[in-house]
């Protein structure tokens, strides 16, 4: 994968396809400690425990389309190479999780991508899911939850083209407050 964002985009993708209705993403980076942690939990179908270990083995996958799954070896393979870690676990209905930490210096760690694009276009290209995400860097952090937009907009659908400009520009502006330190402790979508 390329970035951090199609690491994303292809787990969260997984997670769509093992039916979850609910998608709950954390990032968070720590730069005293010099590392970045990606976790994806969802409510799907949830995978029995010899799908679990077969889920990183990079010549088998459930889906019929293709012969081979490389999402998540490639994502075990980029963190482990960066010196962080990889652990997923699952429950037969009740979900899965998947959680990788890379060192954030680390040479091999991959580019982070288009990730307010990336979730912007998680949220309106899924109008019937719903989606937490919540990223945090260095204590300070933000969170977009559509169950608390969808409340707010009442019968409004999130891919309408003007409330879908109107979450792309609120994303940005969360990860532009945070990048640049001028959000205080913490910047909450309500």
């Amino acid at each position: 994968m390329k970035s951090i964002a199609y690491h994303l985009l292809d787990i969260v993708h997984n997670s769509l396809r093992a039916g979850a209705r609910l998608v709950k993403i954390d990032m968070e980076e720590n730069t005293a400690d010099n590392w970045m942690q990606l976790s994806v939990k969802d409510d799907g179908k949830g995978m029995a425990e010899e799908d679990l270990h077969r889920a990183v083995d990079p010549y088998y996958t459930s889906r019929k389309s293709r012969n081979i799954g490389l999402g998540l070896p490639l994502l075990k393979q980029n963190a482990e190479r960066t010196g962080g870690s990889f652990h997923m676990g699952s429950e037969p209905g009740v979900g899965t999780l998947v959680c990788a930490r890379f060192v954030r210096d680390h040479l091999d760690l991959p580019p982070m991508g288009d990730l307010p694009g990336t979730l912007h276009q998680m949220i309106i290209g899924n109008p019937g899911r719903d989606f937490v995400y919540r990223y945090v860097l260095d204590g300070a952090s933000f969170k977009v939850d559509t169950r608390e937009i969808r409340e707010i907009l009442e019968d409004w659908p999130l891919d309408h083209p003007k409330i879908s400009g109107y979450l792309r520009e609120l994303i940005q502006e969360y990860f532009s407050q945070i990048e640049s330190g001028s959000g205080d402790s913490v910047v909450k979508h309500t």
